[in-house]
């Protein structure tokens, strides 16, 4: 190999392509275009049959687990703390102790204010319960992470609801006179 001569013309300079060579070129180009058009046109028909299929790989589209699909969610649309509420409205007697949670229970929590609102039955509760509120919410807090419950608002038992009628007396406001 060392007796062959470099082509005339230029010295170590690569030959021009010849015909064979610009066919390989062109057709490795057609073959692109073509996987190209295929590939587009497969995902048009793939979107009309109802979206991308999975494959053999593990995709976001695949089936998953309930509890895990729950929790995508509730991260997905941030809904964690209000989530988190809602567990402690169901362990509500574990947290408060089985005395408390007999005579108040949790009705509402307001995300944006971070207020949990209580109600009791009977107004000597909701001033016991106003008492311990502070405590609570540092319960709360431990339990749901820091500044998820600002404040505890305490209600006290609602009345029979009112009644309006030819019965009524003028001027009385009827048995909310004595609650609260």
């Amino acid at each position: 190999m060392s007796g062959e001569k470099p082509p005339a013309g230029g010295a170590g300079k690569d030959p021009e392509p010849s015909g064979v060579d610009l066919a390989r070129v062109a057709l490795r180009a057609a073959r692109e275009a073509a996987r190209a058009r295929g590939d587009a046109a497969l995902q048009k028909k793939q979107a009309r049959r109802g979206g991308l299929r999975s494959g053999a790989r593990t995709d976001r589209r695949d089936p998953m687990a309930l509890g895990a699909a729950i929790n995508r969610l509730l991260t997905e649309r941030g809904w964690e703390a209000p989530a988190a509420v809602g567990g402690v409205m169901g362990r509500w007697p574990e947290i408060v102790g089985e005395d408390v949670a007999k005579h108040c229970e949790p009705e509402r929590y307001d995300e944006d204010e971070r207020v949990l609102v209580v109600r009791c039955d009977s107004t000597a509760w909701a001033t016991n319960l106003r008492l311990l509120a502070p405590t609570l919410v540092a319960r709360l807090n431990d339990d749901l992470g820091h500044g998820t419950v600002r404040l505890i608002k305490v209600a006290g038992p609602a009345g029979p609801a009112r009644r309006y009628g030819p019965l009524r007396a003028p001027g009385s406001t009827g048995p909310g006179d004595t609650y609260g």
